[in-house]
């Protein structure tokens, strides 16, 4: 099987795997990771040849950027010290104690690589926790700390992993010029973030068409990480930044087109790469496991305690900073969303999934120092990362779900439902207010008025059937009136559409313009 055949392969397990996992209430990703290591004990199947210093650049920006824009950056700042507990302090922490332990159990590994080591299986991946989360109905607040951690704690351990193979690289280590080059890192990457969104919202306007706008936020985010990366800043930081500078300003309200085009493509891109990408990590697998020949006993010893250090020490760090956040949260009147019971907590220590970044942070260690004599113990550091990611995905991804169902920790489902009703109540209300607005400077006759009224009502109730539900008992005749124009127009606009498709097919129909107005009979159908 040719590379390109096997890359076939994996787009196709990427798509299947969606609902064969909603269908098993199992992640795609750990799904996904199982069909990379089937593979990879085929004979046919060929090695993976991807050069290690590309799969962060080629993976991660599309990734980043789509689980930016299913957040936002007020929810990052209210959430900001649950999110810096794990996404920064607790990768210092992890890194350092698996650097401690791996320089204890590995004979010859220096520190500088056992830093390396600690830094490169510290980060939980935030594509495999978001999957997780999204798919298990857990609570709004525990899905948004594990968003935050997974997004932002790639920055911490990837500046971490560069300044310790730097360390190992050229046998020596300064503190400050440490401290002062992940200061450097983040502010070029901030700058460039920034530039590159403001430059990008400007072309947005220019060039005006969907496909185009949504072609240009499929380049920013690569952009703004090879800019940053070619300025010694970090490409993640960037790739977060630059995204988020777009998801606050880069679509008119009214831009409707635009917004469902581009919410669609993200939502496509994100399925394939995240499953090409996990799908990558069990083929990996294969060439894993060479360099374990021999050495299978002891090997298999340091990969267990490393992943011990990793399991335990989360668990140890999460239930004194849950207690410590929970204190400092009831003293003050914050809209920070935090875990209210030690189950929640539990949930979050298990999602701990490692993925993505670590695999390309294993493979990308150099081959040689600086005096060309090889990278110390770089098998066996390979071989331990590889032992924390499948251990992490295979055995923490497959029994989650059973871990949520036990504890019984499930989304509070009344609250969203209320929140919704909320939100369907003040698009309506906004709807009417400029109704009124209109009819101070416009003369209306009154059957065009009653005609808005009902459609300024109609708003809320597309987005939420229970909104005003007592308003309804009220004026049920109202209401059957509302509901049987709504399901006439909907019937109306199903005709068009199958008579403008059915016209595709007849001699001489320029497909083009069917397409462009079969489009607009769409976008009309989900107003």
């Amino acid at each position: 099987m040719e590379q390109l055949a096997l890359l076939f392969v994996l787009l196709l397990g990427a798509v299947l795997s969606v609902p064969l996992g909603d269908r098993l209430k199992l992640p795609a990703p750990v799904l996904m990771t199982l069909l990379g290591i089937v593979l990879a004990l085929i004979r046919a199947v060929p090695n993976v040849d991807i050069p290690p210093d590309l799969i962060l650049p080629l993976v991660l920006p599309p990734l980043l950027y789509a689980a930016v824009h299913r957040t936002s950056w007020r929810q990052f700042a209210a959430n900001r010290r649950p999110i810096f507990l794990l996404a920064v302090a607790l990768v210092f922490v992890t890194t350092a104690a698996v650097a401690v332990v791996a320089n204890a159990v590995v004979p010859g590994l220096p520190i500088a690589a056992a830093v390396a080591l600690g830094a490169l299986v510290a980060p939980p991946d935030p594509v495999a926790a978001t999957a997780v989360a999204g798919q298990l109905g857990l609570p709004r607040r525990l899905v948004s700390i594990l968003e935050g951690e997974g997004l932002f704690n790639d920055v911490t351990a990837i500046t971490l992993y560069h300044v310790a193979i730097a360390a190992a690289v050229s046998g020596s280590f300064s503190l400050p010029h440490a401290a002062l080059e992940l200061v450097l890192s983040a502010v070029v990457a901030v700058a460039v973030g920034v530039g590159l969104g403001w430059a990008a919202n400007r072309l947005m306007a220019y060039l005006g068409d969907a496909t185009l706008q949504i072609g240009l936020t499929l380049l920013v985010p690569y952009a703004s990480y090879v800019l940053a990366e070619e300025l010694k800043g970090s490409g993640v930081l960037a790739v977060l930044t630059v995204a988020m500078f777009l998801a606050e300003r880069a679509f008119d309200a009214d831009d409707v087109l635009t917004r469902l085009t581009g919410r669609a493509f993200w939502d496509v891109v994100d399925t394939l790469v995240t499953g090409v990408a996990f799908g990558l990590i069990g083929l990996e697998v294969h060439n894993v496991v060479r360099t374990a020949e021999g050495h299978w006993g002891e090997m298999l010893g340091w990969a267990a305690a490393v992943v011990a250090v990793v399991i335990v020490v989360r668990l140890l760090w999460l239930m004194p900073m849950t207690w410590v956040t929970q204190r400092l949260h009831a003293r003050r009147d914050i809209a920070e969303e935090i875990p209210v019971s030690w189950r929640e907590t539990v949930i979050m220590w298990w999602a701990g999934m490692r993925g993505v970044a670590s695999v390309a942070l294993a493979l990308a260690i150099p081959l040689t120092m600086d005096d060309k004599s090889p990278f110390p113990k770089r098998d066996e550091i390979v071989f331990i990362a590889f032992g924390v990611i499948m251990t992490t995905l295979i055995l923490q991804g497959l029994s989650l779900p059973w871990l949520v169902k036990k504890l019984k920790v499930t989304a509070d489902t009344e609250v969203e439902v209320e929140y919704e009703k909320q939100l369907a109540l003040r698009a309506a209300k906004a709807a009417k207010r400029r109704l009124k607005e209109i009819e101070e400077v416009e003369e209306l006759p009154e059957e065009v008025q009653e005609q808005m009224l009902r459609r300024a009502y109609d708003i809320g109730l597309r987005i939420n059937p229970e909104m005003g539900a007592e308003e309804r008992r009220s004026t049920q005749a109202r209401f059957a009136r509302i509901k049987r124009v709504r399901r006439i127009q909907n019937e109306m606009l199903s005709a068009a559409r199958h008579e403008v498709l059915a016209a595709r097919s007849e001699p001489g129909a320029d497909p083009e313009v069917v397409d462009r107005v079969l489009r607009q009979l769409d976008v009309r159908s989900l107003r």
